[in-house]
């Protein structure tokens, strides 16, 4: 089956590229300012403590960005798009906050081997979704259905600890974001086109870089528990 654009004026097109060129710039932005940010941390005892020594203060980071990521994504359509860039970088901050603890785990050759895995495999699956002329919405809707049985077995293994549900749900998980990748990515390009000036193409922008910003730090986080060598 094949989608069918909404336009393909000459118009709409630029209005197009200029979305996905920003959605991909906002993404890289946020995923430069994580990582910095989780280098940063891991190098300050004081902070590590502070973050992971400190249940309460952990969780809250977790719950606060969870209100991020729903708040932003029920919001878009009524705030600037220079609020939703502050609240997306916002977000990325957080989250290198706490994703500090991956550098203080695996050894840093394997952090870099494994983000360019999941760079080299992120971008084959975006470009397979925004190039490709099948319609994806019959997968993305089972792959969403998936990835809500990997949140319930993630959560059940907290508790039962469980060596061989640990590495389904590892395998499940990158399987499941490589497709979401390229489902997100078409959803995008079909959203991009319903854009009608620059607010619009802004605010979509932001929200297509969040999607896919969650889509790759959770590829690279699942590869890394595959490829990722610990520290002894």
């Amino acid at each position: 089956m094949s989608y069918t654009p909404y336009t393909t004026s000459p118009t709409d097109v630029l209005r197009q590229q200029s979305v996905m060129t920003q959605v991909y710039a906002w993404m890289t932005a946020g995923l430069l300012v994580t990582g910095a940010v989780a280098m940063f941390v891991a190098g300050q005892p004081a902070l590590v403590r502070a973050i992971f020594g400190n249940s309460f203060f952990f969780f809250g980071l977790i719950i606060a960005q969870l209100a991020i990521v729903w708040g932003l994504s029920a919001a878009i359509g009524r705030i600037s798009p220079g609020l939703a860039t502050a609240i997306f970088l916002g977000y990325a901050i957080l989250n290198g906050l706490t994703l500090s603890v991956i550098f203080l785990i695996y050894k840093l050759p394997s952090i870099a081997s494994t983000f360019f895995v999941t760079a080299g495999t992120f971008g084959a699956m975006s470009l397979y979704g925004y190039t490709t002329k099948r319609d994806l919405s019959r997968l993305g809707s089972l792959l969403v259905m998936a990835l809500i049985g990997l949140i319930i077995a993630s959560i059940v293994n907290i508790f039962w600890a469980n060596s061989t549900l640990y590495w389904i749900i590892t395998y499940a998980g990158v399987l499941i974001f490589v497709g979401l990748t390229a489902w997100d990515t078409q959803k995008i390009k079909q959203l991009s086109m319903t854009a009608t000036d620059d607010v619009s193409v802004g605010r979509i922008a932001i929200l297509g870089a969040l999607t896919l910003y969650l889509d790759f730090i959770n590829l690279f986080l699942f590869l890394l528990r595959i490829l990722g060598a610990r520290r002894d």
